[in-house]
C-alpha cells in the first residue's frame, strides 16, 4: 500500500516533470513522446522503443527479445492494429543496442526518446536497466522490462516487470536445493560485478540459511572472466553437495565445462540466465542434469506456444528461448494497456497497467501497484542435450 500511495502521488508529479523536460530537452519530448500527449504519433502508429544487448556477451538475450517482439507486432498489425478509443493504431518497434552496459544504455535510451518513443520495452538486462531507471521515471514514460530481474528495476512508479525477480529466483532455487533435493551443504559461484548475479546469489544464501542449510563456499568472479579454475578448485575442496550458479549462459558454459575438466561431479542448478547455455558448450554432457528456472519452454504442447515457435523458426531459423517469449508477451502487455486506457499518453498507460490481465506465452499475468507481475515459473532440466520440463512438487 505504501508503494501504491507513492505511485499515485508520483503520477501527479509527472506532469510537472514532463514540462521541465520539454523546457530542457527540445526534441526529447515531442508530440509523440511520453509526456502527456494523447494523439499517438499523429500518423496512425504507436512507437515502441526497445533496449537490449544486440552485441557483446549477452547479445543472445537482446536479439531474442527483439525478434519475439517483432513477431508479436507483426501479428497485431496483421490483425488490424490496436484500438485506442476511436483510433486504430499500428505498432512500430525501434530497437537500440545497449550492449548490457549502463553508459551505453543511457545513450541508446536518449536516442529512442529523440525519436519519440511512446513506451519502452526494456531493458533486457538488470545492470543496464538500473542505469536508466531514474531517467525514464523523470521522463514519465511507461517502461516494461521483459527480463530484467533486479528488485530496484521497478522502484519507480512508471516501471513494470514481466519476468520474476532476483529474490524470487534465489528463494525458489534455495527451496529446491534444500527442501526438494535435501542438499543442505551448498556452494555458490557468482559474478560479484553484476547486479543480477549478486541479487540472486544473496537471496539464495539467505533462504538456504533460513531453511537450515549451510553455504560451504561462496566463490566470486568478475564480468568477462573466462578462467574459473581457482573458484572451482576451492569448491571441490569442500563437502558441498550441490553448486548454485546464478549467472548468464556464457559463464555457465565456461563453469560447467571447466568443472567437468576438474573432475567435479556435483550437480549444478542455476537461474534464468542459463537459457541459451546449450548452444555455448562443445559437449552437452557437461550440462547433463542441470536445472534452472524459466517462464517458457519451446517444447510446451500449448497451442499458442507451438504457433509462436513455428513462426519464430520460419522467420529466424531458430528455436525461441524464454527471452523471445518475454519480448513477445511484453508487446501484448503494451497492447492491452493501450486498449484498456483508450488513450496513448504514458500517464494513462501506467494507470491501466494494474487493470489488465494478459494470457501470454509465459503464463497469465497481472501487475500489482509495485510494478511486479503475478505469474509462475517453470523448472527446466537439461537432459540428453535438450531443455526439458521438470515437475517439482
Amino acid at each position: 500500500m505504501r508503494k501504491l500511495f507513492k505511485r499515485v502521488v508520483s503520477l501527479g508529479l509527472l506532469g510537472t516533470l514532463a514540462v521541465a523536460s520539454l523546457a530542457a530537452c527540445g526534441t526529447k519530448n515531442n508530440s509523440s513522446g511520453a509526456g502527456g500527449d494523447d494523439t499517438a504519433s499523429g500518423d496512425g502508429t504507436f512507437l515502441i522503443g526497445g533496449l537490449g544487448p544486440l552485441t557483446g556477451a549477452a547479445a543472445s538475450y537482446g536479439i531474442s527479445v527483439k525478434q519475439g517482439a517483432e513477431i508479436a507486432i507483426q501479428e497485431i498489425n496483421d490483425a488490424g492494429g490496436v484500438k485506442a478509443g476511436d483510433q486504430t493504431l499500428k505498432l512500430v518497434l525501434q530497437f537500440e543496442d545497449d550492449e548490457a552496459d549502463g553508459d551505453t544504455a543511457m545513450a541508446a535510451y536518449n536516442t529512442l526518446m529523440d525519436k519519440g518513443i511512446q513506451a519502452l520495452l526494456g531493458t533486457v538486462t538488470s545492470g543496464a536497466g538500473l542505469a536508466i531507471s531514474d531517467q525514464t521515471s523523470a521522463d514519465g514514460i511507461l517502461q516494461i522490462t521483459p527480463s530484467g530481474s533486479a528488485a530496484d528495476l521497478t522502484k519507480n512508479p512508471n516501471a513494470f516487470r514481466l519476468c520474476f525477480t532476483d529474490p524470487l529466483q534465489g528463494q525458489t532455487m534455495a527451496k529446491y536445493a534444500v527442501e526438494t533435493l535435501g542438499n543442505k551443504k551448498v556452494a555458490i559461484i557468482y559474478n560479484n560485478a553484476d547486479d543480477y548475479s549478486t541479487g540472486v546469489a544473496d537471496a539464495f544464501e539467505s533462504e538456504v540459511k533460513a531453511l537450515g542449510g549451510e553455504i560451504v563456499a561462496k566463490e566470486a568472479f568478475v564480468t568477462d572472466a573466462v578462467d574459473f579454475n581457482t573458484q572451482l578448485t576451492s569448491i571441490k575442496g569442500t563437502d558441498a553437495q550441490i553448486v548454485f550458479a546464478p549467472v548468464y549462459y556464457q559463464d555457465a558454459a565456461y563453469i560447467t565445462t571447466q568443472a567437468s575438466e576438474l573432475g567435479i561431479t556435483l550437480p549444478f542448478i542455476g537461474s534464468d540466465g542459463w537459457d541459451g547455455v546449450i548452444d555455448k558448450v562443445v559437449d552437452t554432457k557437461v550440462l547433463e542434469g542441470a536445472v534452472f528456472l524459466s517462464p517458457f519452454l519451446a517444447t510446451d504442447s500449448d497451442s499458442a506456444v507451438q504457433a509462436f515457435v513455428g513462426k519464430y523458426k520460419e522467420k529466424y531459423n531458430a528455436t525461441p528461448d524464454q527471452f523471445a517469449a518475454d519480448g513477445y508477451d511484453t508487446v501484448y502487455v503494451i497492447k492491452a494497456a493501450i486498449e484498456k486506457a483508450g488513450k496513448t499518453s504514458s500517464a494513462d498507460l501506467i494507470k491501466a497497467m494494474t487493470e489488465i490481465e494478459v494470457k501470454g506465452l509465459t503464463g497469465t499475468v497481472t501487475f500489482n501497484a509495485d510494478g511486479e507481475p503475478n505469474k509462475g515459473a517453470k523448472f527446466v532440466e537439461i537432459k540428453g542435450g535438450e531443455y526439458t520440463a521438470k515437475t517439482v512438487e
